[in-house]
């Protein structure tokens, strides 16, 4: 639950692009559509394959070798006969750490599987490939009338999508999506063929992985080895399957050869992946919430939550064992809203999306049945931008959101509530057991990466935050037993929760459930609590269900409106977890006066900036003999140096962490990992002179696979190509 809200937060915002007025680099473009829009840009930029071999759903093409994993999260890719995949260490971070202990600390030293045999298995991981997509916007939007309200327009679209999703499905053989595009105008139907059975192969110890920690995420000059090695399994038939011994690994239909040529300033670069969420279509009134109440909300109490977290980590290795994915996941997202903050105001955004409204508005009012179309857009905006600000509606919802994933004991209670419905039911004997069965896997799920004092003190903390942050007349009611009976005290108060509830330790959890109770349950503090936080956060949504209707139908026929007046340009789609492709260079930037960044960096860096006393900064004995001697093998550029890091203009964001980025080829590179500090705002306004990817080159990849951990049998596994 935990990775699924952190995904929701992550969702991002990215304003119209127009192809034929900004560079070719900007812009996230469905596969289908890139032999019309964009495929004579791309050749004229360095690419050197057919459209087909790009994109095709009857021949194996190159979308054949791109995975997303887990359901968008992250982007994998193919690299071998055999069905291995390379992302980031960052996206395989949860599943190192589920495996890490004290005896076996995957995360400190890495993991490298000499066989097929030692490939550890991951619950839950599945990968997934896109076999093809469908514009499916006249079905959808078939019975859909202008006078309909939100509701009944969703019903009757809902209604549309559950049946194409079935016909498409082949009977359970593929899982079928269909998304919405530029704010509900269209609509497209996704296939996937989805793997259920991936096995982790290999990693670098986190000072490789992670090298720089928070001090270095978003920024450059980097030098992070971000990657990590997984294998696709498939049943004996080469279908889908679950877990199983008998499985084998996947013969895939297409996989990537890996270059070796390097990279140069000026080289075509391309970056296929799944991005998450942009909302680049946002309005000046959008841009006021973001700063002024979604932001601060998310740095104040996620910054909070880190600093309990981290104090504890440091003080024990059992701890930072079991928050370590946790905390990289929320301060990831934390120093993200402290970066974009700055950059909307910095590069003045808020002027930008003003001037694109004008003009909107300038094309709307010179036609009347313009008018009676989209008169009312603009201010419709504005008028729930006012009433949220006076419900305080964005802040509240913020701080639930952040504390719900900060804190394991905002969580375990909503997920366990179940229980009374099961009491309820009166069920006895073994009914009643095989129905609480889910609750014991829950309970080994909650407890296996969780510290009751560490927990306590997230718990007061958040009750601190929500009483000086929300007025008192809307404070969820459980502040009234507090105030009364604790004297308003919410470290006692705690403290008294951690010591009763029997969700709060798994020997009063399963004790419970051997012999549950509807009223032990009900009066329990701790069910108690967080019930009167979602039921006091319920009441703000119903609130609110109004104005987000009002505000999803003006959105709609702005954007509508918005590529209307504006007929002979492309607009590209916000990204939506679903593939997409962006192109562009490798390119070194010039983020401020006299500032100039060079685009690549190499292995002395490490070097360089290597401080044994910062547990962000060390580097490994074996790693630091391999660069002081410049053992790097075979991986080393024309010039005998070891490239680490290099940047590219493609247009990227969460989501395509993991991403291939490839040559005029179609042949691997690197990494995408990264964005960089200066064009935080991206997801909602590309800055072409500042946006960068940050890619780690697939030759440092190869370096530390072969020198660092003598993986000889994932590197026999690879083909590789070299032409310069």
């Amino acid at each position: 639950m935990r990775k699924f809200l952190l995904t929701l937060m992550l969702v991002a915002a990215l304003s119209p692009v127009l192809r034929s007025e900004n560079p070719p680099d900007e812009g996230m473009w469905l596969p289908m559509f890139v032999e019309r829009l964009n495929y004579v840009d791309m050749q004229k930029m360095g690419l050197k394959l057919s459209p087909q071999e790009i994109y095709d759903i009857n021949n194996a093409s190159l979308k054949d070798a791109i995975v997303s994993l887990g359901g968008g999260f992250c982007t994998a890719e193919v690299v071998s006969p055999n069905g291995l995949l390379f992302t980031n260490h960052h996206c395989a971070y949860d599943v190192i750490q589920k495996h890490s202990s004290i005896n076996h600390d995957y995360l400190t030293d890495g993991f490298w599987a000499a066989s097929y045999a030692e490939e550890l298995p991951n619950e839950g991981l599945t990968a997934s490939f896109l076999v093809k997509m469908d514009d499916v916007t006249k079905v959808v939007l078939e019975k859909v009338t202008p006078e309909m309200s939100e509701g009944e327009r969703n019903g009757i679209i809902s209604k549309a999508i559950e049946a194409l999703k079935e016909e498409a499905s082949e009977n359970g053989r593929y899982e079928v999506s269909v998304k919405g595009f530029f704010n509900g105008n269209e609509f497209y139907r996704f296939v996937y063929e989805v793997y259920k059975d991936v096995r982790l192969v290999g990693a670098p110890p986190s000072a490789i992985g992670k090298f720089g920690g928070d001090t270095d995420n978003w920024m450059w000059p980097r030098h992070t080895g971000d990657f990590s090695i997984l294998r696709i399994y498939s049943g004996p038939d080469g279908k889908p399957a679950e877990y199983s011994k008998d499985n084998i690994p996947l013969k895939p239909k297409h996989f990537l050869t890996i270059s070796l040529d390097g990279v140069e300033k000026g080289d075509y670069a391309m970056i296929w992946g799944f991005p998450g969420t942009t909302d680049r279509y946002r309005t000046s009134h959008g841009i006021e919430i973001t700063l002024n109440d979604i932001n601060p909300a998310i740095v104040k109490v996620g910054g909070r939550i880190l600093d309990i977290m981290k104090a504890d980590m440091d003080q024990s290795d059992e701890v930072r064992i079991k928050y370590a994915s946790h905390y990289a996941g929320l301060a990831n997202l934390w120093k993200n809203k402290l970066g974009e903050s700055r950059g909307l105001k910095r590069l003045n955004v808020y002027d930008q999306k003003k001037a694109i409204e004008d003009h909107f508005t300038a094309w709307v009012n010179a036609d009347e049945q313009r008018k009676e179309l989209y008169g009312n857009v603009l201010q419709d905006m504005a008028d729930v931008a006012e009433r949220w600000e006076e419900l305080g509606y964005n802040k509240k919802l913020w701080t639930f959101q952040i504390s719900l994933y900060g804190s394991q004991m905002m969580q375990f209670p909503l997920q366990t509530q179940g229980i009374i419905n099961i009491l309820k039911s009166g069920l006895k004997g073994d009914e009643l057991k095989e129905a609480l069965a889910p609750f014991y896997e829950m309970g080994e799920e909650q407890f296996k990466d969780y510290n009751a004092p560490t927990e306590e003190k997230l718990f007061a903390a958040i009750l601190e935050i929500y009483r000086q942050d929300i007025p008192a007349s809307e404070l969820p009611d459980i502040f009234n037993l507090i105030d009364k009976k604790y004297k308003g005290d919410v470290n006692l108060f705690a403290r008294k929760v951690f010591e009763t509830s029997v969700l709060t330790s798994p020997e009063n959890y399963y004790a419970f459930l051997e012999k549950p109770s509807i009223k032990v349950f009900e009066k329990d503090l701790a069910y108690k609590t967080v019930n009167s936080f979602y039921n006091a956060f319920m009441t703000q949504m119903m609130a609110a269900g109004p104005l987000n209707d009002k505000l999803k139908r003006a959105q709609r026929l702005f954007v509508d409106g918005l590529r209307k007046a504006n007929p002979e340009k492309v607009y590209y789609p916000d990204a939506n977890s679903t593939m997409r492709v962006t192109y562009g260079q490798v390119l070194d930037y010039y983020p401020a006066d006299a500032i100039h960044y060079d685009y690549i960096t190499y292995g002395e860096g490490i070097l360089e900036k290597e401080d044994p006393t910062n547990d962000e900064f060390i580097v490994p004995a074996k790693l630091k003999e391999l660069l002081l001697k410049k053992d790097y093998g075979k991986w080393a550029d024309k010039n005998g140096r070891l490239p680490v890091n290099f940047l590219s203009n493609n247009d990227i964001t969460g989501g395509n962490s993991g991403s291939p980025i490839l040559n005029g080829k179609g042949e691997l590179i690197g990494l995408a990992f990264d964005g960089n500090w200066e064009a935080m705002s991206s997801n909602i306004a590309f800055e072409p002179d500042l946006q960068r990817t940050i890619n780690v080159d697939v030759r440092y990849v190869l370096f530390v696979m072969d020198k660092y951990a003598g993986a000889e049998n994932l590197l026999k596994e690879l083909k590789f190509s070299k032409s310069r």
